[in-house]
């Protein structure tokens, strides 16, 4: 139910350190428990602690229980709680922000349009969380972070080809990259089927992967804009020796970037533990920048990772849950969280609190340019079959890019279509 009031007590509560409008527990004397499901590794046992510790003091009278979650499996058990068939319930549940649209149609996921977006900073969201969150203009899912890839790489090598400064475009990133390629080094590794990477450069050419047409998803990676980040993808790759038939995992790319011959990987910040745990030769030599754009204004356009907090509808807490989700999204948890995880905060406003840690800032300021996959609930099958993979290979290997294209997107077309 959608009452005027819960929006208007929403919106007083969170300017008034959720005080207002009444205390948030049930009428009766004893503590209401309100169960809040995160992640494995989406934050820290210390993070865990002081926020619950600090929610519950806002917020007398409530119990909250935050029960950790793997990912394994997670979807079945998402699924019970919203069909009220599980045997443990969840008053919020943290999902990845591109499994919202399947939430959705499954049935049973509140719709918090409603539910304090201003309080919540709506309009300062990060694309690539908010957009997966909304369906046919409803909003299901309330961004919590972000995660996303950049340029890392080796500050020797840079300076051993006189690059002093790093590329803010294309054209000056394939320049340095083809001054870095040379003899046993690579100028950057780049497997041929990180098919995130080649999203970003389809988005930035102005394609997308599919595209949904009176309520009919059809792919579109044979468009002229999809093939044109294709070309670029496969101008790039060629500067380096990566396998054109294996993605970034087979090998892990981090494992061939810390032999110390390899100049730049595409990876998010956090792979950089792997690489100086592998080669603690390389601890303190190791940079990051945003994927470059086509213009120096603005990074290129990055697939967002992270997730997403949602409110099942057979919560009997509906009150407490938007509590947690105000407090989990408020600038201090943000913050906190930011810092404590080297995350990208939720909205853009929020960018500066993680100034002082190279990774995150690199990834921040390419979050500004995030999107996600499709809005359809069926894109996971899309990446389970994954017909994109193939079509990189093919293009590399010097088949037609427009025929191999169009397979592809046959494929997708097909699978986005079918009934389960």
């Amino acid at each position: 139910m959608k009452m005027r009031f819960l929006a208007v007590c929403t919106a007083l509560a969170a300017a008034t350190a959720l005080t207002g409008c009444g205390q948030l527990a049930g009428s009766g004397g004893g503590s209401e428990k309100v169960t809040l499901w995160l992640m494995k590794g989406s934050a820290s046992d210390d993070f865990i602690a002081k926020f619950t510790a600090d929610f519950e003091k806002q917020h007398p009278g409530v119990d909250l229980d935050v029960k950790i979650q793997e990912w394994k499996g997670i979807g079945d058990k998402v699924n019970a709680v919203l069909a009220g068939t599980g045997k443990d319930g969840a008053d919020v549940i943290e999902v990845g922000n591109t499994q919202v649209a399947q939430y959705v149609e499954t049935g049973g996921l509140s719709e918090l349009t409603l539910e304090g977006l201003r309080e919540w900073g709506s309009k300062d969201w990060l694309r690539g969380l908010s957009d997966p969150g909304s369906v046919n203009g409803a909003q299901y899912g309330v961004p919590w972070y972000a995660a996303n890839r950049v340029v890392i790489y080796n500050k020797d090598l840079f300076a051993n080809a006189g690059i002093k400064t790093e590329p803010r475009t294309r054209q000056e990133w394939i320049s340095a990259t083809q001054k870095l390629d040379k003899g046993d080094q690579q100028g950057i590794y780049l497997p041929g089927q990180n098919w995130y990477v080649l999203a970003g450069f389809v988005w930035d050419e102005g394609g997308e992967l599919a595209v949904e047409t009176s309520g009919q998803w059809v792919g579109a990676l044979d468009d002229e804009k999809a093939l044109a980040g294709m070309e670029f993808y496969k101008q790039l790759q060629a500067l380096g020796d990566g396998p054109k038939d294996a993605d970034e995992e087979t090998p892990p790319q981090s494992g061939v970037f810390a032999r110390g011959q390899v100049a730049q990987i595409i990876a998010t910040p956090g792979q950089v533990a792997e690489i100086e745990a592998a080669n603690p030769a390389l601890k303190g030599k190791l940079g990051y920048f945003p994927i470059p754009g086509k213009a120096a204004d603005k990074p290129g356009a990055v697939l967002t990772g992270g997730s997403d907090l949602i409110i099942p509808e057979k919560t009997k807490n509906r009150r407490q849950a938007v509590a947690v989700i105000t407090a989990l999204v408020s600038e201090k948890w943000q913050t906190e969280l930011a810092r404590t995880m080297s995350y990208v905060p939720n909205k853009t406003t929020l960018a500066h609190v993680v100034e002082g840690n190279d990774g995150a800032t690199a990834m921040a300021l390419g979050a500004a340019q995030g999107r996600a996959t499709p809005k359809s609930a069926r894109w996971a099958e899309v990446e389970a079959k994954n017909p994109i993979k193939p079509f990189m290979t093919a293009v590399l290997g010097g088949q037609d890019p427009r025929q191999a294209a169009k397979a592809a997107s046959d494929t997708v077309s097909k699978v986005l279509s079918s009934d389960r």
